[in-house]
C-alpha cells in the first residue's frame, strides 16, 4: 500500500512538540509492516541545515493568490531516517529563521495561511503523481491544521486516494479570516457551513475533518471528548454528525529512541528486571547536570520531574501553586524544564531563587535534557486540564518514574492510579497517579499519595515494575491505521 505521510513538523529534522515525535515514529513502524510510505514536510531552514544530502526530485508550479509559485521538491539523506522523505521547498515561505509558527521574537507568522495553503497543494499534487515518477498515493495521512487544507485540494480530483487526518490538538484550529480566504482565491465552494467557513472565518482543522474520508485522535478517551463543547473548540457539533468516520488511536513511543535499557542519552541505563543502580545513578547525574549538591540524603529524597511547554493547558500554574505546599512538609526536590509563558517562565526562576536546594530549573527544550529527567526522576508531573494523547507519562512509565496525571484524554487511556476507588485500597495493577478535578488541591493530595508510596520501596516497586513492563510501542496502534487504510470508504 502507497501512503504519503503529511506533516508541518518531524523529529529529529525539526520539532515543537510531540507531534514531531508521532510523525518519525508512526510512518517507521507503518513501514515495518511493509507499507511503502513516504514521509514529506516543510523545507524549512533549520531542516536544511540538519541534513547531509539532497536530490531535487521535481518541480511543483502552484497557482495561489494570483501568484506563480514554482516549488523544488526535494529527496534528502538522513541517517535517522529508513523511508523516503520529501520536502516542500519554497524559499520565500519557508527559508527564514524562527520555528514553524512564529518569528524568534515571538508573534506568529502573518503569512501563516498562504504558507500551509502551499504546503497543502503540494501534498495534494505529490499524492496525484504530479512529479510523474510513477508513484501515486493510495492513502494520503495528513496531521492537524497545518495539513487540513490536503483533503480539499484532494475533494477537487477524480480517482483520489482515501484521506486520513488525524487531529492532535484541538486547541489549534488553524483560524483565518474570510479576507484571507479570498485573497487565497480558494475554491468558492468550500464556503459553507459543510465546508470550511466557521463562524465567518474559516478553519483548515475543520477542512480536514469535513473533507477526509476518515478522522482520527490520538486517544480513544479524546475521541469522545472532543465531540462534547468542552473540548470541541466549537467544532464538537461538526465532529458528532461524522461520529461514524471519527475514531480514537493511541499514539505510541519509538521504543528505540525512548528505552532505558540502550538509551543513548542518558549515562545510565537499566531495564525492569536491573533498576537498580542504574535509575539512581541517573538520578545523580541529573541532579548534578541541574547544579544540586548531591549526597546520600539527597538521593534519598523524592525527586519530581516535569518536562513541558509553559501553557495553562498544561497545568503548569497548578504546579507553581503546589510547590510551596509539598516543600512545607517534606524533602523533596523538583527538577523542572520547559518554556513557553514569560509569566510562567519567570514563576520557575522565583521558585528557583526562593528554594536553591531543592527546586531547579532549566528554561527551554534540550533533548539529551529531556531524556535525563525521564531516566533520574522518580515522579513526573503532568497536569494537564486536557491532554489529547501525551507522550511524556509513556517516557516516564517506560522509565520507571511513576506520573502524576490529570483524568483526561490519552492520560486516563494510559495511566492507572495506585489505589481503587475507595482511596484506599491498593490497585494491583496501577503504574501511576490519576486525580480529578484539575485543581491544586487534586493535585497536592494525589502527590502526597505518590510521597507517601514512595517511602513504602514494596509497594514502589511493584508500581514500577508494572510501569515498565507496559507495552508502550507502536505495534497494535499501526495495524489500527492500516485497519483505517484499507477499509475506510472513499467518498468520491
Amino acid at each position: 500500500m502507497k501512503v504519503l505521510f503529511a506533516s508541518s513538523e518531524v523529529w529529529p529534522l525539526l520539532k515543537t512538540g510531540g507531534l514531531a515525535d508521532v510523525s518519525y515514529s508512526l510512518p517507521h513502524a507503518l513501514y515495518e509492516e511493509g507499507t511503502d510510505i513516504r514521509l514529506v514536510m516543510p523545507a524549512y531552514r533549520k531542516v536544511l541545515e540538519s541534513i547531509e544530502s539532497f536530490s531535487i526530485a521535481g518541480w511543483l508550479t502552484i497557482e495561489l493568490a494570483g501568484k506563480s509559485h514554482n516549488i523544488r521538491v526535494l529527496s534528502i539523506t538522513h541517517p535517522e531516517f529508513s523511508i523516503p522523505v520529501w520536502l516542500i521547498d519554497d524559499q520565500h515561505l519557508f527559508d527564514r529563521e524562527g520555528n514553524p509558527y512564529s518569528h524568534p521574537d515571538g508573534y506568529e507568522w502573518p503569512d501563516s495561511a498562504e504558507r500551509f495553503t502551499i504546503f497543502a497543494k503540494a501534498v495534494s499534487q505529490l499524492a496525484m503523481d504530479a512529479l510523474n515518477i510513477g508513484w501515486k498515493a493510495e492513502v494520503v495521512h495528513s496531521n492537524d491544521w497545518q495539513t487540513g487544507l490536503v483533503s480539499a485540494f484532494l475533494e477537487e480530483e477524480t480517482e483520489r486516494p482515501r484521506r486520513v487526518f488525524t487531529i492532535h490538538n484541538m486547541a489549534y484550529g488553524g483560524y483565518f479570516s474570510h479576507d484571507e480566504f479570498r485573497h487565497l482565491q480558494l475554491p468558492a465552494q468550500w464556503w459553507s457551513a459543510n465546508g470550511v467557513e466557521f463562524y465567518g472565518n474559516f478553519s483548515m482543522l475543520k477542512a480536514g475533518i469535513v473533507y477526509s474520508d476518515a478522522v482520527t485522535t490520538v486517544s480513544p478517551t479524546y475521541a469522545k471528548e472532543i465531540c462534547t463543547p468542552e473540548f470541541g473548540c466549537g467544532l464538537e457539533a461538526v465532529l458528532r454528525h461524522r461520529q461514524y468516520k471519527l475514531s480514537g488511536i493511541l499514539n505510541g513511543i519509538d521504543t528505540n529512541a525512548w528505552n532505558p535499557s540502550s538509551d543513548s542519552l542518558i549515562p545510565y541505563h537499566f531495564s525492569e528486571k536491573r533498576r537498580n543502580p542504574g535509575k539512581r545513578k541517573n538520578k545523580k547525574a541529573l541532579l548534578e547536570a541541574f547544579g544540586a549538591h548531591v549526597d546520600e540524603k539527597k538521593l534519598n529524597a523524592p525527586l519530581l520531574g516535569l518536562v513541558s511547554r509553559l501553557v495553562e493547558q498544561k497545568g503548569v500554574d497548578m504546579v507553581l501553586e503546589v510547590i510551596p505546599q509539598i516543600l512545607a512538609n517534606t524533602d523533596a526536590t523538583f527538577v523542572l524544564k520547559g518554556s513557553g509563558h514569560g509569566f510562567f517562565e519567570n514563576r520557575l526562576r522565583q521558585l528557583a531563587a526562593a528554594y536553591p536546594e531543592h527546586v531547579f530549573i532549566s528554561i527551554g527544550y534540550d533533548e539529551a535534557e529531556a531524556h535525563l529527567v525521564e531516566a533520574g526522576s522518580d515522579i513526573f508531573l503532568m497536569p494537564s486540564r486536557f491532554e489529547p494523547c501525551g507522550l511524556n507519562q509513556l517516557y516516564s512509565l517506560a522509565y520507571g518514574t511513576l506520573p502524576i496525571v490529570h483524568r483526561t484524554g490519552g492520560l486516563a487511556d494510559t495511566v492507572m492510579d495506585a489505589y481503587m476507588e475507595d482511596g484506599e485500597t491498593l490497585n494491583p495493577e496501577a503504574n501511576g497517579f490519576v486525580f480529578t478535578p484539575p485543581t491544586t488541591e487534586a493535585l497536592y493530595q494525589s502527590i502526597e499519595k505518590a510521597l507517601d508510596l514512595y517511602a513504602q520501596k514494596t509497594h514502589w516497586n511493584h508500581l514500577q515494575r508494572n510501569a515498565m513492563n507496559g507495552d508502550y510501542g507502536w505495534t497494535v496502534s499501526a495495524q489500527a491505521y492500516l485497519d483505517i487504510y484499507k477499509n475506510s470508504p472513499n467518498h468520491y
